[in-house]
């Protein structure tokens, strides 16, 4: 069965970013589709601060929730990154959680489909979207999309749930997301993942 888990951004389990996911998993549910929600938020997360040793030791140097979730990451399907906008910007805490789950990994991401949904009051949304899909797209994800940017409004849950249009992207995006994800595993069968070159690194020839 395919597996999506869903990281919870805010340090409310039961918030806006919540309502939001909860929102997908309904249409996963439908489609047959595994879900795992993960509460990030709340975790004391600390940043990458760059020692190397993951690419030694194959996890993280620091043993907390970055290293719980990595498994589950490589056996996912597909990634749903959830957040609340602070300052313009997804909840610092998943930040950190990102930069080392991401760097400190080094098991194939290709075509895991990943979709990233923000929650926010007024403004901030889109900034906090961009930050987030830069994930997905420097690790060979293909992006979910919906029909609208994926983002639901409101100061609490109840708020949320009186944003239609909101939840609707959630629905739509969940679908669409559905369909790739069992599309990818096909084509997979037939034709194979594409395969990546990985010989250039920021390579200068002739000094220039």
């Amino acid at each position: 069965m395919s597996k999506v888990l869903l990281l919870n951004g805010s340090p409310h389990s039961n918030g806006c970013t919540a309502t939001a996911l909860a929102e997908m998993v309904k249409v996963f549910d439908k489609e047959g589709i595994e879900t795992e929600i993960i509460q990030v938020g709340i975790k004391p997360v600390r940043g990458c601060i760059s020692c190397g040793n993951c690419e030694e030791k194959g996890k993280c140097v620091f043993d907390d929730l970055v290293n719980e979730v990595a498994p589950k990451f490589a056996e996912a399907d597909g990634l749903v990154i959830g957040s609340p906008v602070y300052y313009g910007s997804p909840n610092g805490n998943l930040l950190s959680f990102l930069d080392r789950l991401f760097y400190s990994t080094n098991f194939s991401k290709q075509m895991k489909v990943g979709a990233a949904v923000v929650s926010c009051r007024r403004g901030g949304n889109t900034a906090s979207f961009d930050v987030l899909n830069k994930y997905f797209t420097i690790s060979s994800m293909p992006v979910a999309s919906s029909t609208y940017w994926n983002q639901v409004h409101g100061f609490s849950a109840e708020d949320v749930k009186k944003d239609l249009e909101g939840l609707q992207t959630m629905r739509n995006l969940a679908e669409n997301m559905s369909f790739m994800i069992k599309a990818f595993a096909d084509a997979k069968e037939k034709y194979g993942y594409p395969v990546m070159e990985r010989s250039a690194f920021t390579s200068f020839p002739d000094g220039k």
